[in-house]
């Protein structure tokens, strides 16, 4: 049986681009270049970035041209809760079409997905590509100390092309998908693993997600200089939670603050690891 073959994609683009690629989302692509050596380096846009820093970075994309939104996709279901008008309000509603686009890329061609607000640290071990799928567990929902459902986060990813695995969670999402933020992605995929857990290998949540978001780990991770976990192949910067200036009920952190400069001269986790990523910048 083939293995996942060493392509790695990321979704990128999906609204208009009105500011030059960010220097957080070249890094995500620079370390993913540098760490992993991958063979092949895949963007799916559907409005293409600009600036000096995609000037760099673009010679080392195969890009793709995303179309028309998934077709079970169906953006009516925001009105239907004041979750969803949330999302929709908020403008998070890419992250959502990105989830069914994800697996679209994984089913036809394999490879590794991973979030553009990803920073990659150490490479994926060799034996990860011989899995089927791969993804990595996030923090489960609880209720009294009880777990209620488990929850598989979708921000990495490891496939060969038409696993079984994503093909069947493909098939439930558009009918998943009721304008929440995760029913039809993490909590879907954490309850197919209960159904074929032998098409599926789940990865410990430190792995990938070692700084969890919540208060305490975007601290940790945006304004402390926390010491790398050993475990941690890569970190996930749960971006849409702190990005705009305006959202401030997780951290004041926000994506304005991280440029050049900070990023040589203040020390916090995510600026001490990247560093090693901006030689020639």
């Amino acid at each position: 049986m083939a293995s996942v073959p060493r392509h790695f994609h990321f979704v990128f683009g999906l609204h208009e681009q009105t500011a030059p690629l960010h220097l957080i989302h070249y890094l995500c692509l620079e370390s993913c270049r540098v760490v992993n050596a991958p063979d092949a380096i895949h963007l799916h846009v559907r409005h293409e970035p600009f600036g000096p820093l995609w000037d760099r970075i673009r010679p080392h994309l195969v890009l793709h041209s995303i179309g028309a939104q998934p077709s079970d996709y169906d953006r009516t279901c925001y009105a239907a809760s004041e979750e969803g008008r949330l999302i929709a309000h908020l403008g998070l509603d890419y992250a959502h079409e990105a989830d069914f686009i994800r697996l679209d890329a994984l089913i036809e061609h394999g490879g590794v997905y991973a979030d553009m607000d990803t920073l990659f640290v150490r490479p994926y071990p060799a034996a990860w590509y011989d899995e089927e799928f791969l993804i990595g567990e996030e923090a489960p929902t609880l209720r009294s100390g009880a777990l209620i459902r488990p929850s598989l986060c979708n921000a990495v990813m490891f496939s060969r092309p038409r696993s079984r695995f994503a093909q069947a969670w493909r098939e439930r999402m558009g009918e998943a998908f009721d304008g929440s933020w995760s029913r039809h992605s993490c909590d879907a995929a954490g309850a197919l693993w209960g159904q074929l857990p032998e098409a599926v290998r789940v990865m410990p949540e430190e792995y990938f997600y070692a700084f969890p978001c919540t208060r305490h780990g975007l601290k940790a991770l945006l304004q402390e200089a926390q010491p790398l976990p050993e475990s941690a192949f890569s970190l996930h910067l749960w971006a849409h939670l702190w990005w705009a200036r305006e959202r401030t009920d997780f951290t004041a952190v926000h994506a304005g603050m991280f440029d050049l400069h900070t990023l040589r001269n203040v020390d916090c986790t995510y600026n001490v690891v990247a560093r090693r990523f901006i030689d020639g910048l």
